[in-house]
């Protein structure tokens, strides 16, 4: 057995080991405003409830390893002392993955990952739509366990409203696990579906996906393709060029000789196939064809 001193170790290094080994971890999907009232929205998996009565979250946004800056939410959650805190079901997660980029300062995730605001009830920033469960918050206080890179910022939030879809409460108005069926994070590119294990979504890009904001609308507002098929859809750096799609539409001529005249709905339908394989290149050329 290793045994570690995690002072000998790096930040990234530990950072690893202490993801992949407690795990899985509830998401915690923040939303918050900043000064100017422009929206943000970021996961988090240093998340959980600890007590019911005041009925207390606690997330944390740590410093970034890399250069030791911090995230938008925990500037955001300083200023304003409000934030949404929204679950994560399996149905929204790609989505939930494509907010987590990088987006300059200023830039909608919510728009970026084609999820839906929501006014609140009692507190300014918006819930995410398509969350089961959307927890509004005060921020009674943030805990700085450090000043390097990946120390943590515990936000202390208490819940003042909570609002629970319909279709996840049993008869008896509890929640039905089954139902909700969240995901949690754990190391690397994994996540875990409570009814399933574990799965993987690539991380986002290096560089910017482009975001549902910028897809063509009938690609926007399809009803065939998934939240979660938008999400994949939205993390690529740029759309493929008319010579990459005409190359493509030859290559599978064969298998599908009519893609060019078929309809949007008939595209969407085979992209969602492409997509559930996670080719999101090639379900790109045949929404694009």
């Amino acid at each position: 057995m290793a045994s570690l001193d995690p002072k000998s170790l790096s930040t990234s290094k530990l950072h690893g080991y202490l993801l992949s080994a407690v795990a899985p971890r509830p998401i915690a999907f923040a939303s918050t405003l900043d000064a100017d009232g422009n929206p943000n929205l970021s996961p988090f998996s240093f998340f959980n409830v600890f007590s019911a009565n005041p009925p207390i979250l606690i997330f944390s946004p740590a410093r970034r390893v890399r250069d030791n800056t911090t995230k938008h939410t925990l500037e955001n959650a300083e200023l304003t002392k409000e934030v949404v805190i929204n679950v994560v079901n399996y149905d929204m997660v790609h989505q939930m993955s494509l907010s987590s980029t990088e987006y300059p300062e200023g830039i909608n995730e919510f728009e970026k990952a084609g999820l839906t605001m929501l006014k609140s009830d009692v507190i300014k920033p918006f819930r995410v739509a398509e969350a089961p469960v959307q927890f509004e918050c005060k921020v009674n206080d943030i805990i700085k366990l450090g000043t390097e890179g990946g120390a943590g910022n515990l936000i202390i939030c208490e819940v003042v409203k909570l609002h629970i879809d319909d279709a996840v409460l049993d008869e008896n108005e509890a929640i039905d696990q089954k139902k909700l069926d969240l995901v949690a994070r754990a190391g690397g590119s994994y996540y875990s579906r409570a009814k399933d294990g574990f799965f993987e979504i690539p991380k986002p890009i290096v560089t910017l996906g482009i975001g549902v904001d910028s897809f063509p609308d009938h690609v926007k507002n399809s009803m065939i393709l998934t939240g979660n098929d938008l999400g994949m859809l939205g993390n690529i750096e740029t759309l493929p060029t008319e010579n990459h799609i005409n190359t493509f539409v030859k290559e599978v001529g064969e298998r599908y000789p009519n893609i060019k005249t078929a309809t949007h709905r008939e595209k969407h339908k085979l992209a969602h196939d492409y997509l559930s394989f996670g080719d999101v290149e090639s379900a790109w050329k045949i929404l694009l064809s």
